[in-house]
């Protein structure tokens, strides 16, 4: 059994499409290959209208290697590195030479984005 939240990350649309086409809560293997295998129509319009832009992103710490799955926000910057909110600044590659570091918080549940550009 997977989860809908796993079942929308394999089918790749927002949770919130999900539910609201009535995927379950809990669904097994054989359901899930059984509408990536014949999809309903609004999955198959879902592809169809897609604009290039991701609907989930893998995040991942530079530190530790944790990750997670998220639906991408706008406001996110084009980062450097991802590391989890709990490691210090110490911890992270060092900026090439002549660029600035800025660091952005609230990217993902618990990531902090790292800007490296030129000032």
């Amino acid at each position: 059994m997977i989860t809908r939240r796993d079942a929308a990350l394999q089918l790749d649309i927002p949770l919130e499409m999900a539910k609201r086409h009535g995927i379950p809560a809990k669904l097994s293997l054989d359901e899930l290959l059984e509408l990536e295998k014949t999809p309903p129509a609004w999955l198959v319009q879902s592809r169809a209208n897609r604009t290039g832009k991701p609907v989930w992103v893998d995040l991942a710490c530079v530190v530790c290697g944790f990750h997670e799955a998220a639906r991408p926000k706008k406001w996110w910057p084009d980062y450097t590195w991802l590391s989890c909110d709990d490691h210090g600044v110490d911890e992270l590659p060092e900026p090439e030479p002549g660029l600035a570091r800025r660091e952005v918080s609230g990217v993902g549940s618990r990531f902090v984005a790292i800007v490296d550009e030129r000032p």
